[in-house]
């Protein structure tokens, strides 16, 4: 015969024991999600750091910007007036592609200007010193700064990749046709790889009318030519789904099979070629208008057609990726020399910061330089100021205080 224990005192103490268990597994399993959790990591005084850091770029974006607004309205107002832009345009158009586009540009300056003044208002106020006297390592007063450049960086690169491009498009049409900033609209003697052993020729192409004349396609098997399409005008169909639709107009195909000629013509047909209209004329600074996969593919596409014209293209890729790593490199500049309490003040370190920012932009503009004109690798061109700034930045580093 079988006892049952009915006692209430032993069914509540065993409740108590299977739910005391469960709580520790559940604090266990909360403690292991924590060791994810980023937060975990940022303390009251990073929150502090990273505010002061954000709130001061944020700052002097407004007022360097505002004052290069001021500066470029005083420079193009006859312009506008001269070319009746209107005020819509002007602001919508122009204005507000010309914040972003120069704020993303001179990002590494605000960020040196931002790290030098809020770091040397607290290096003045001798709360540099308490943190570090109170044990906090140079390293670990680096973790704000850093979790502040990255956030920078994440952003500039998106801006800069996806965003930035398709303005700068709006506000190049807006130039051209208010600036006197004339954009290429013509060439001539076009002659381009469309696509494996076919060459295209086009004696004279119009952008504004999408339009070519004294059209001629070749194509080659195994170095012999096969067939010859020749056209008096040649139209891109910017109504078609696909990209690559033109028309053409007073044809002539030549097919050629051994000694064998045979020839057709008509008045109009419509055919598929593998080039669009931006790979007909280059204008100036047409590598900006492209996000990054554009850009991307656009090379991609460009060499296999053997044409060596897209250094300037790989420059501007490689450089948006390059460029979000300096607010990292420059912040690290900027904290190592503001964080010492010296005379000369802000003031010193602000002139010192504006010389490196300048430097190392007119360091990416040499650089690009050179990858053009000297054949210089767009990866190494690209990369040079970071390299040469990240030996600095260690420097500094290791003469910063402790």
């Amino acid at each position: 015969m079988r006892f049952y224990n009915s006692n209430p005192l032993h069914k509540i103490l065993k409740f108590r024991h299977s739910t005391d268990q469960y709580n520790g597994c559940y604090s266990h399993f909360i403690h292991k999600l924590g060791i994810f959790n980023p937060f975990r990591y940022i303390k009251r005084l990073d929150r502090y750091i990273i505010k002061k850091f954000i709130g001061t770029y944020i700052y002097s974006i407004f007022l360097i910007i505002s004052i290069a607004i001021v500066l470029d309205i005083n420079d193009n107002l006859a312009k506008f007036s001269v070319y009746h832009a209107p005020l819509r345009a002007i602001i919508f158009d122009y204005y507000a592609n010309f914040v972003p586009y120069y704020a993303n540009l001179f990002s590494p300056l605000f960020v040196f200007i931002a790290v030098i003044f809020f770091t040397s208002k607290l290096a003045g106020n001798s709360e540099i010193i308490a943190m570090l006297a109170c044990g906090m390592s140079f390293k670990r007063l680096l973790r704000p700064y850093m979790i502040s450049a990255a956030m920078i960086s994440v952003l500039n690169f998106y801006l800069g990749s996806y965003i930035i491009p398709k303005g700068t498009v709006i506000r190049h049409n807006f130039e051209s046709q208010y600036k006197n900033s004339k954009k290429q609209t013509s060439a001539t003697n076009i002659q381009l790889q469309v696509g494996k052993g076919v060459i295209a020729y086009i004696a004279q192409y119009d952008d504004k009318t999408k339009t070519g004349f004294g059209f001629s396609l070749y194509k080659f098997e195994n170095k012999k030519l096969v067939s010859q399409m020749t056209a008096n005008v040649i139209k891109y169909d910017t109504i078609s789904d696909s990209r690559y639709h033109w028309k053409a107009i007073s044809y002539k195909i030549r097919t050629l099979k051994g000694m064998k000629e045979h020839i057709t013509s008509g008045f109009e047909k419509d055919t598929t070629i593998m080039m669009e209209p931006m790979d007909l004329v280059f204008s100036k600074g047409q590598q900006e208008t492209f996000t990054s996969p554009e850009l991307k593919r656009y090379i991609s596409k460009q060499k296999d057609r053997g044409s060596g014209n897209v250094v300037q293209y790989e420059v501007e890729y490689h450089k948006r990726i390059a460029t979000c790593f300096a607010s990292f490199i420059l912040t690290i500049i900027g904290l190592s020399l503001s964080a010492r309490k010296r005379k000369g003040g802000m003031g010193l370190y602000l002139g010192i910061g504006l010389i490196l920012s300048f430097s190392y932009i007119l360091l990416q503009t040499v650089s690009s330089t050179f990858a053009i004109n000297a054949n210089t690798p767009p990866v190494i061109a690209a990369w040079i100021p970071n390299l040469l700034y990240f030996i600095i930045a260690y420097f500094c580093y290791k003469k910063a205080p402790n």
